[in-house]
């Protein structure tokens, strides 16, 4: 996973000269639950074919030239980088809603995570 990459990535689509802003969202595995708890470990598992479903409803979106992500699977310890999302488009009122709706939905219906 390295969001520079993604950037240039997203920087080499056919439409980047459309593009008037790249947002990025680097989520990582947090030490306590939303409740409080201590977390030692954290197991993802993704459904990768409903997050390119989901990129691909991104990319439909008013304003948006490029949508990319990527979730790292498997056993991961507080610190470490669970997901990475990019999206680039025309304008902020585009670009921001897109951006919190595409991680919404990757946290809601792509990744399960078990913390221990």
């Amino acid at each position: 996973m390295d969001l520079m990459d993604m950037i240039k990535s997203a920087k080499s689509h056919p439409d980047y000269k459309k593009a008037g802003m790249i947002l990025c969202h680097n989520g990582v595995v947090r030490n306590t639950s939303r409740d409080g708890r201590p977390v030692s470990e954290l197991f993802v598992k993704a459904d990768w074919k409903r997050l390119e479903e989901i990129l691909s409803e991104t990319k439909k979106r008013k304003g948006i030239v490029e949508a990319l992500a990527q979730v790292r699977e498997g056993r991961l310890s507080p610190g470490d980088d669970i997901m990475l999302v990019v999206i680039a488009g025309d304008f902020r009122e585009n670009v921001f809603p897109a951006l919190r709706d595409t991680v919404e939905a990757i946290k809601s219906e792509v990744t399960k995570k078990t913390e221990v």
